[in-house]
């Protein structure tokens, strides 16, 4: 081995021991930098070892790679804790939010509007005359009603923001595939399947964490250094190509529902956690649902307390009525069963086989004649066969109440059921077993449908004295039977009272309110557990740079004295030629 062969040794030494203190400087000075992996300079032994008298001698050493201390597996478990997170406090938010619109622990809330209700129905069936109470009842239905629009509308808006917030979460995610892409081709270039670009991948991962925030996505690591991320089987980002990300709006069951799907091909993502995720879970889901659960109560009341009234006399005697249901001329014809009468099937109640009485009063001798309006939606015709032919149609209701004496029937120009009593008559209902005069709102209290246009009935609110308390003056059997529908079980709202259907609502919400704000904390727990393991793995101990840093700097002393012997040695041997 020459002495030139030594100067080289050492020449590698110092070199190594070089970048070797440059790698670790830039772990000391990146120490607390969101994102940086720490790195390490690995040593080795130069290739190719030479002979001399029959033994092998090293050229020196070399560092072969400089690498990021990762744990791929890790990586990717915390991306996973992260969506979880992210989806638990959206979850745990939205919860909150749906939990203080529909809380009732003021009293002031739809439970407690509707015991007033009641309780006002209770003192008109103790004084059915008083007119005072008739007053007091509208004025508090309108309350329950505008507390019901304005609490639904309320819940839409809640809707719409997470609409939004979608809307935006697409917007970043689209920026961050945008970026992520443009990193895989930069990391490609620069690395040419040499080392890593060590800086380039801390950038891509840092995106990739963030894109995790929105959604569940999991990373294919590729040869050339680039990354695959897909949600669920569906790639969106592929090398330099990003696909890009929309949000889709699709009817479904008559519902719009909101989808992310790609752009390219509308393929919709299966997203199920992240912030995307979550919101698009409790739009569908507890929004949603929340929505339909006002909306049940509020058509349950309509009904129910409608099918009480419409069956009942006044206060004062009744003239004329125009129904509330308006039908289109094509419907007018068709059976009230039929699936194909576009005024009916959209209803959440819906008129049965039955009957009712037609009751016309002689208002200056007080004789009465009640005639039997039979109802018939059995859906079956006079073969016997399933079928509509032989239903009742509007057009066939009104011939039949037009045939009544002293009462003329006919269809408003607006397709409304209109009924006039001859001059000096009136006239009023009783035992409606098929629940018709309610479905289309004859003699009602209630309007509308739904929480979305309940209200009271326009005559009602101008003269409290239409309101109906019972079948005969002085009777409470309509009041009584409203009343009591606080406590009483109702079929259609799942064999419950109005006022418990509503308050399982409330409960059920504020117990998953409860249950998302532990999963919240649990999800960060985890998720600070593996960022723990990662930082002991990846991230920078300044103790043990230091230690590196001495150890290198020794080394880098070390080469140089031996380089220094060496060139004593040289000196001295040039010094006898």
């Amino acid at each position: 081995m020459s002495l030139t062969s030594s100067l080289l040794i050492g020449r590698s030494a110092l070199a190594a021991s070089q970048i070797a203190i440059r790698v670790t400087g830039d772990n000391i000075a990146n120490a607390a930098t969101p994102g940086y992996h720490r790195r390490v300079a690995t040593l080795s032994p130069s290739r190719g070892e030479v002979t001399a008298n029959g033994l092998y001698f090293g050229r020196g050493v070399e560092v072969s790679a400089i690498n990021r201390r990762v744990e791929e597996a890790l990586s990717a478990r915390i991306r996973t804790s992260v969506s979880q997170e992210q989806s638990a406090r959206v979850n745990q938010d939205l919860l909150a939010q749906i939990e203080s619109l529909t809380s009732d622990l003021a009293g002031t809330g739809v439970t407690g509007n509707l015991e007033e209700l009641f309780d006002a129905f209770s003192e008109l069936a103790n004084n059915p005359a008083s007119t005072a109470t008739r007053s007091l009842i509208v004025e508090t239905a309108e309350t329950v009603s505008q507390y019901m629009q304005r609490l639904r509308l309320d819940l839409i808006d809640a809707r719409d923001q997470v609409d939004i917030q979608v809307g935006a979460g697409v917007v970043r995610t689209n920026e961050l595939l945008g970026e992520i892409a443009s990193l895989n081709e930069a990391i490609v270039s620069s690395e040419q399947g040499r080392t890593e670009n060590a800086a380039l991948r801390d950038q891509r991962d840092v995106l990739v964490g963030e894109l995790a925030q929105y959604m569940d996505v999991s990373v294919t690591n590729k040869e050339n250094g680039s990354i695959d991320v897909y949600v669920g089987s569906t790639p969106i980002v592929n090398g330099a190509l990003a696909r890009g990300l929309k949000t889709l709006t699709v009817d479904v069951g008559g519902e719009l529902r909101l989808f992310v799907a790609t752009a390219d091909r509308e393929e919709k993502l299966n997203i199920s956690s992240g912030r995307i995720g979550a919101l698009l879970t409790q739009r569908s889901g507890d929004l949603d649902d929340t929505i339909t659960r006002l909306d049940d109560l509020a058509s349950n009341l309509i009904y129910e307390v409608n099918r009480l009234p419409s069956q009942g006399r006044p206060g004062v005697g009744m003239t004329s009525t125009l129904a509330e249901r308006r039908v289109a001329s094509v419907d007018q014809v068709l059976a009230l069963n039929d699936p194909a009468n576009l005024a009916f099937a959209g209803l959440p109640f819906s008129a049965s086989n039955g009957s009712f009485e037609v009751i016309v009063r002689n208002s200056a001798t007080g004789s009465e004649q009640r005639v039997k309006i039979d109802i018939d939606l059995d859906g079956i015709d006079n073969t016997g066969a399933a079928g509509f032919a032989d239903d009742t149609t509007l057009a066939s209701l009104v011939a039949d109440l037009d045939a009544v004496s002293d009462l003329s029937a006919s269809v408003s120009t607006s397709g409304q059921l209109q009924l006039n009593a001859s001059s000096g008559f009136e006239f009023s209902f009783a035992n409606d077993s098929s629940g018709v005069l309610a479905t289309l709102g004859i003699n009602t209290f209630f309007t509308g449908t739904s929480a979305q246009d309940i209200g009271v009935r326009e005559e009602i609110v101008d003269n409290p004295l239409l309101l109906v308390a019972g079948v005969t003056d002085g009777s409470n059997e309509a009041a009584l039977a409203i009343a009591q529908l606080r406590d009483g079980p109702v079929e259609s709202a799942g064999g419950v009272s109005l006022t418990q259907h509503w308050r399982q609502t409330t409960e059920r919400i504020a117990v998953k309110t409860a249950a998302a704000g532990s999963r919240a904390a649990a999800a960060t727990d985890v998720r600070l557990a593996l960022e723990s393991q990662e930082a002991a793995i990846s991230g920078v101990s300044i103790d043990e740079e230091s230690i590196n840093l001495i150890t290198f700097q020794r080394q880098y002393q070390a080469a140089a004295q031996f380089i220094n012997v060496i060139d004593e040695m040289t000196q001295i041997l040039l010094s006898l030629v």
